[in-house]
């Protein structure tokens, strides 16, 4: 369709402009960058257990290879797509303009899930790491009422605006990063070469460590669901998420590297929180404490990064007149009010799974929302090959394909992995998205909830229409 190769977007066309038509500031690089590093990473805690499952070799090795075979193709994709659709529905709105409505909902549904059990770990770790300074944060009542004030107190901060959350976030990052960094220095004397090569092949839990490895590596598509608020996406995002790149992968390869040749391996003990005993082994009582606070502190980066995406993916879809339209109301600081409310919600209900079953089950529907965004990249390439892409990642059609077959390929073992458990309660929870979109498309036939597309935004293209009007394949 004609009109697709030249469509546009205010927020790229003008991105010179601070503000949008709601008086809302928008996000600029710096917080930007924190905001991706968090929805990612948020640090080094939690990847010891890639050194307990695999050995120091497998661990260092493993993260320069997801980086390059995972996260760099992710990263890539983020950037075409989201200056293509800078708008708050993200991947929602990439697969619906490929594939159709139906699974573009089912996109959503499967991400915002993900994300939503995901943000249900982070006000768990955090009491995990202070309730040796609390016991009684250990179990029990006071340790639900503490989940809850957490879960309260920082869903409050996002409403209060994602420029807060987003300069929140450089503070916490620079907060977190610091001690790792004084603890690489002071390991540096320490380190014995020989450490890094330790390895057997025999005694390698390849589930946990493949788990481990994608937990800490993927999510970087999740700050498209706020491109709508960015300023000028076309120029920002890119550079935004090359930087937060370089920061995130460095940021786990520098304490694995120093720390594992610094101090004798002894895979047992490598879980989570392990470098904080590393830091007291190094540094002393001091360095134990500040790494244990910046660990406490970056668990609630992550969480009010990750209710903001999960949040603004929810009014992006009830722009885009997918969800209702209450979902699209902003509150006067501009924030996403139900979506956020939701979001909190499900957080609260899922905040009783343990940890791996978590990671586990967010692996598995992740993986799903991300093999609907390969199909829709692909498929845009090949419809829509002269679309305005302000991004455009320097590969041809073949090239693209070539470059998400490693990828897929890792998908496809991720999932294979998943206990039968997980696998049977991801496979529900899909389904259920598999009945909402239709059950929605009859709320609204039968007007009994208000849907509408937000006025302005630009027409989606016909999903089945090539540029010279001729039918495609449906996939």
């Amino acid at each position: 369709m004609g009109d697709f190769v030249g469509i546009k977007y205010s927020s790229v066309n003008e991105g010179e402009e601070r503000k949008g038509g709601r008086g809302v500031p928008k996000v600029s690089i710096v917080p930007l960058i924190f905001l991706i590093f968090y929805e990612v990473s948020g640090g080094p805690f939690g990847i010891e257990d890639s050194v307990k499952a695999a050995g120091p070799l497998l661990a260092i090795a493993g993260f320069l290879l997801f980086a390059l075979i995972w996260s760099v193709p992710e990263a890539l994709i983020t950037a075409e797509m989201g200056t293509m659709f800078p708008e708050n529905g993200g991947y929602v709105v990439w697969v619906s303009s490929a594939l159709g409505p139906f699974w573009g909902f089912q996109q959503g549904w499967a991400k915002w899930l993900s994300g939503v059990i995901d943000n249900a770990l982070y006000p768990v770790l955090f009491l995990d790491y202070v309730k040796s300074s609390i016991p009684a944060l250990g179990g029990g009542l006071p340790r639900t009422l503490a989940v809850l004030i957490l879960t309260v107190a920082l869903t409050y901060m996002n409403y209060r605006g994602l420029t807060i959350v987003g300069w929140v976030a450089v503070f916490l990052g620079v907060f977190s990063l610091l001690p790792f960094f004084v603890m690489g220095l002071i390991a540096i004397p320490q380190i014995e070469p020989s450490r890094w090569l330790e390895m057997d092949l025999g005694n390698v839990n390849w589930g946990l460590y493949l788990n481990t490895l994608f937990w800490n590596l993927n999510y970087w598509d999740s700050i498209s669901t706020l491109a709508g608020e960015v300023e000028n996406p076309k120029r920002t995002l890119p550079r935004a998420l090359s930087y937060a790149l370089v920061l995130v992968v460095g940021g786990y390869l520098y304490p694995l590297i120093t720390c594992t040749a610094a101090v004798p391996v002894v895979r047992e003990f490598w879980t989570d929180g392990y470098f904080s005993d590393v830091a007291r082994i190094l540094g002393g009582f001091w360095l134990h404490s500040w790494l244990q606070a910046a660990a406490a502190l970056s668990n609630m980066g992550n969480f009010v990064t990750e209710m903001s995406s999960d949040s603004y993916q929810l009014l992006g879809m009830a722009e885009r007149g997918m969800l209702p339209e209450f979902f699209a109301k902003r509150s006067r600081y501009g924030t996403p009010l139900i979506g956020i409310m939701f979001s909190a919600f499900g957080v609260v209900l899922l905040s009783w799974m343990s940890f791996q079953e978590i990671i586990a089950a967010e692996n598995y529907l992740y993986c799903f929302g991300m093999i609907l965004e390969f199909i829709a990249f692909i498929k845009l390439r090949v419809v829509h090959p002269n679309a305005s892409r302000p991004y455009k990642i320097p590969l041809g059609t073949i090239g693209a394909v070539l470059m998400i077959i490693p990828p897929t390929i890792l998908i496809i073992v991720v999932m294979m992995l998943a206990s039968f458990k997980v696998m049977m309660v991801s496979i529900l929870a899909m389904l259920v998205g598999f009945v909402l979109q239709p059950a929605l498309v009859y709320v609204e036939k039968r007007r009994w909830l208000k849907f509408s597309i937000s006025a302005e935004l630009p027409d989606l293209p016909d999903s089945n229409v090539e540029e010279d009007g001729t039918t495609a394949l449906v996939f």
